[in-house]
């Protein structure tokens, strides 16, 4: 007390005071393990005569001081306030879901649709769609329009037709009566060159109407007689230019419609047994430039006989057989079945069916035709996205069994990694630098070389020949200045004058001696026969006489390969050779710059190297941290349960909002497509266009796309062309085309349930960083002979439910709130690419990656805040910003644990999902070899990405936690008794650094005091 009064006539320091009324050592309170040991920082508590600003910021200050350890009894409940606000969230979320559930459909999400958008099995459809209740499979039938149209152009444009509308004869007058109607028919046939033409069609034309008459009849008999199937597929038919060629069923989506039936086993074979049969006449669309030419001669009068032969032709072989309504509800037009061909239920869905041909198509083209253009078929209509979702859904419930083997063998992995981590993290850590280095040095390289890459030369022979030069250069000089001999390297012309000592082509070949006795090639190459070329020791010459015919531009030599016989060379020195056929790059403005580059990057990786050197001991401590991470890990395996929980949680309220998401998403609204019909497929669909990001830099001239009325707002809808009979007509023009409706559709409901999803996601995730934070800090303030004794896990859910529940809602409220924001702007995103809005597009792109940059910040702080929550207990806004000020104080530590964590969690990453998906794949082949592995191991590989993630995040969190305990024992002096051994070397360091700054700053006022009285 004597000691801490202040001097006589100066007043009493509260602080002095209430530090003379402390009791004494012997009637203090038993401190933890920390406060037990060395003290060279100062008390305890670590109030250290520092500057209050700093001194606020700092561990050990205030009632928030861990002299008592992170479950100090000081602890009180934080930002309750938000307790209230989540759940009156919850309600809400409750309410708009209810709600929904009493209109939404979620089987229209993922039911079948046909052609026009309506759902199969579905009663009804949108603006008055055909009732499909009793239809629930997905089938196909002919596009009767795309099959037939070549035909029909066929007769249409014939020669014979032709005469008949535009010319006529000395008995009858053309039927088209005006020269307009004639030159229009005469284009629209492409028979004269016109604007809208670029060729003639391809097709055979006939002379006579006898003959057309015979061979459409004959083509046409293979499409509409079933009994001629076999032949419509075959090499000999009367179609086999069209149908017996893998390029009709590479465009299947062209000549098949999708229509709902009762199940896969309607086809061609069920019209034989109905009781109701239909039949279909073809005739074009009415949008159809040849329409008006159709009807024409269909309805030629009967007393022309000049047109009665295609007339005929037009009336009575355009006729197909359409399945009964009951099997298939929709126009005959839709319902005509194609011959040979039958259909199968997918693998796996009995809602989608598949190609399968018929017997005697099969017998008729044999089983590996009729295979290959099965595949073909299948192929197409899964590219265009139509059978895909069941495909993929079969070949996921083939394979479950070894799905959930699978699942559970990658937690074991992940488990085996972080033992496997433990003994081998340091070198690891280390490869992985150096590799960082190698990868500066060959990028460089690469750089390089590709900028004096000769035309005529591979890049990795000038790799090999660059790296030659540089080598024999580099031993040179070394063995030049050892001997202390220096020999001349110039070469100039043909290098005849060279008398360098170059012994390696420039290919790395080594040379042999020319005048070697045991040498049997090239043997006229001598000393004795070339005495003026010093053809001296193996030295590369370029040796000839004055008469020789045959004379090298430059030096050579012999070679030792057995096959390469000789070989040019470089002098030495030379690095960068001339290309005599030019450079592979060019210009040279272009390899100018390449050059540059090489060299930056050559620097920044010597800025790196130096980089590392300075940071070693950083680099240590890092590994350290990591020691102490895989040590926890190893002592308290149980921890990794908290992921796992996560995971469950995660999944279990993932698949219930999407489900209670999907009422919402289903309902969409009556008025969101257009329900008129339109003119032009370009003005329902739009136009695209071909613009692109650097058009839109340069400024060059471009097409810009235009929206349609179908999808002109995202989601967008699809068009489809009605029958004949459904067309609408306005001021003679025939309306065919229609929209048909998306699967889902967004409104203020959707976003309400969407936000509270990303906030409870997020809460999820922080609730496990607390966690996990709140078991380190409390294993690491552990005394070292008592780790592994304390039940870890309970503690830290008693402390954080009791405590900072409040503080993790509010801190995952603002990472859920940053999350919606982002996907709002990709909302307005895809808005404004249905609007063809390209410049909007970018700027959206933008203003996500910027906010994309922001959230990464964000969640990087709030996971240090957590930290500091578990460590001091203090609300969410003070400990995040200790946090970010104890993030700027030791920012080069942060910066280099940043940096090997990474390295970590890639190799983590890289083993656990190889792993993983090696011992899948192995295992679908025995279980499962007959079906595609293809979904099964896009399977494996999401399973084993989500349990890398979930172990790493476990793993980088401990990291982490543990870097702020070491920050907190050093900042506040504390003893080595609950320090992990790993670190204890680190520890002693800055507990010497300290005591010789505490002594320091102890004699320095000393000495001035002392000088002061003298003075």
């Amino acid at each position: 007390q004597a000691i801490l009064a202040p001097p006589l006539g100066l007043p009493q320091d509260p602080a002095r005071a209430a530090a003379a009324r402390r009791p004494t050592q012997q009637h203090r309170p038993r401190t933890p393990c920390c406060c037990r040991g060395t003290r060279a920082m100062g008390n305890c508590c670590g109030n250290r005569p520092e500057d209050q600003a700093d001194k606020d910021e700092k561990f050990g200050n205030g009632s928030k001081d861990l002299s008592e350890g992170p479950a100090a009894k000081t602890r009180g409940c934080t930002d309750i306030v938000w307790i209230p606000i989540f759940a009156a969230a919850w309600v809400l979320f409750l309410i708009v879901t209810f709600a929904g559930m009493l209109n939404g459909n979620p089987s229209k999400l993922y039911s079948p649709r046909d052609f026009s958008g309506a759902y199969c099995g579905v009663e009804e459809n949108w603006n008055n769609g055909p009732n499909l209740v009793n239809t629930p499979t997905l089938s196909f039938t002919m596009n009767v329009t795309s099959t037939v149209e070549l035909l029909m152009k066929q007769a249409v444009c014939s020669a014979p037709a032709a005469k008949v509308l535009t010319e006529g004869n000395s008995f009858f007058d053309p039927l088209l009566e005006t020269q307009e109607e004639r030159d229009a028919y005469l284009c629209n046939c492409c028979i004269q060159p016109c604007g809208g033409c670029d060729a003639s069609i391809a097709v055979e034309d006939f002379t006579d109407a006898t003959a057309l008459v015979d061979t459409m009849q004959a083509k046409l008999a293979e499409l509409t007689d079933f009994s001629n199937a076999a032949s419509l597929f075959s090499t000999g038919g009367a179609n086999a230019d069209m149908f017996s060629t893998s390029a009709f069923w590479e465009e299947a989506t062209k000549y098949f419609n999708l229509v709902c039936v009762t199940d896969c086993s309607v086809d061609y074979t069920t019209i034989d047994g109905a009781t109701d049969p239909r039949t279909f006449t073809y005739s074009p669309p009415k949008d159809n430039n040849l329409y008006a030419v159709w009807n024409t001669l269909l309805k030629a009068p009967s007393s022309n006989t000049m047109a009665t032969d295609v007339s005929q032709l037009l009336n009575s072989s355009f006729t197909f057989q359409a399945l009964p309504i009951s099997m298939c509800p929709y126009d005959p037009q839709f319902c005509v079945p194609f011959p040979g061909v039958q259909y199968t239920e997918l693998q796996g869905s009995s809602l989608y069916c598949t190609f399968d041909f018929a017997g005697e198509v099969v017998d008729a083209i044999g089983d590996v035709a009729a295979s290959a253009l099965e595949s073909i078929g299948v192929t197409s209509i899964t590219s265009a996205g139509v059978t895909e979702l069941g495909k993929m859904a079969g070949d996921f419930l083939s394979a479950i069994d070894a799905f959930i083997i699978v699942s559970v063998l990658a937690f074991i992995i992940g488990i085996v990694f972080l033992v496997v981590l433990r003994f081998t993290i340091g070198i690891c850590v280390w490869i992985a630098i150096v590799i960082s280095i190698l990868m500066f040095i060959l990028g460089g390289a690469f750089i390089f070389t590709l900028s004096i890459q000769c035309s005529d030369a591979g890049l990795l022979e000038t790799g090999i020949q660059t790296s030659v030069a540089i080598a024999i250069a580099g031993t040179t000089a070394v063995s030049q200045t050892i001997t202390g001999e220096e020999v001349s390297e110039e070469c100039t012309g043909d290098c005849q004058d060279y008398r360098g000592v170059q012994h390696y082509s420039k290919n790395g070949l080594s040379c042999v001696t020319w005048d070697d006795p045991s040498r049997t090639r090239m043997s006229q190459y001598s000393s004795t026969a070339y005495p003026e070329a010093d053809l001296e020791k193996n030295y590369c010459r370029n040796p000839y006489k004055a008469n020789d015919t045959l004379k090298h531009d430059t030096i050579w030599c012999i070679t030792s390969d057995e096959l390469v016989k000789w070989e040019e060379c470089y002098p030495i020195g030379v690095i960068i050779p001339e290309c005599d056929d030019g450079h592979e790059i060019e210009p040279e403005e272009w390899r100018t710059i390449l050059h540059y580059t090489s060299y930056v990057i050559w620097g920044l990786g010597g800025v790196w190297l130096i980089i590392i050197i300075c940071m070693v001991k950083r680099i240590n401590l890092a590994i350290s941290l990591n020691k102490v991470a895989a040590l926890f890990l190893a002592r308290n395996p149980h921890i990794v349960l908290i992921p796992v929980v996560q995971a469950i949680v995660a999944i279990i309220w993932t698949l219930l909002w999407f489900l209670s998401a999907s009422f919402l998403l289903s309902q969409v609204p009556a008025d969101y497509t257009p329900t008129a019909s339109y003119a032009t497929y370009t003005e329902a669909y739009g136009t695209g266009g071909n613009c692109t990001f650097w058009s839109t830099i340069t400024g060059e001239t471009c097409v810009e796309g235009t929206p349609g009325m179908c999808n002109d707002q995202w989601p967008t809808g699809d068009v489809w062309k009605a029958s004949a009979a459904d067309c609408e007509w306005a001021d003679g023009v025939a309306k065919c085309w229609r929209c048909s409706q998306p699967r889902y559709a967004f409104d203020w409901r959707f976003w309400v349930s969407f936000f509270v999803y990303l906030w409870n996601h997020a809460f999820n995730i922080a609730l496990g960083q607390i966690l996990i934070a709140m078991a380190v800090s409390l294993w690491f303030f552990t005394k070292n002979e008592e780790k592994g004794k304390l039940g870890l896990v309970p503690k830290a859910l008693k402390i954080i439910f009791r405590y900072h529940v409040g503080s993790v809602i509010f801190g995952s409220f603002i990472v859920a709130a940053v999350q919606f924001i982002r996907y709002l702007m990709k909302y307005f995103e895809k808005q404004a690419e249905a609007q063809k809005n390209r410049i909007m597009v970018y700027v959206l792109k933008c203003v996500q990656c910027c906010i994309w940059c922001f959230e990464k910040c964000i969640k990087f702080l709030n996971k240090n805040a957590y930290i500091q929550i578990a460590l001091t207990g203090n609300n969410f806004c003070t400990s995040a910003r200790k946090a970010f000020f104890l993030i700027l104080r030791n920012v080069i530590r942060f910066g280099t644990l940043a940096a090997l964590s990474g390295i970590i969690h890639a190799i983590g990453f890289v083993f656990i999902m190889s792993a993983t998906v090696v011992v899948g794949y192995f295992l679908m082949r025995e279980m499962h070899d007959d079906i595609s592995p293809f979904m099964p191991i896009v399977c494996f590989i999401l399973v084993s990405y989500v349990v890398a993630k979930l172990y790493m995040n476990v793993f980088g969190l401990a990291v982490d936690t543990s870097l702020q305990c070491f920050l907190c024992v050093e900042e506040m002096g504390l003893g080595q008794d609950c320090v992990p051994p790993v670190l204890a070397n680190f520890v002693k360091q800055q507990t010497s650094k300290a005591a010789v700054t505490a002594q320091a700053s102890a004699i320095l006022p000393a000495q001035t005091s002392t000088a002061s009285a003298e003075l």
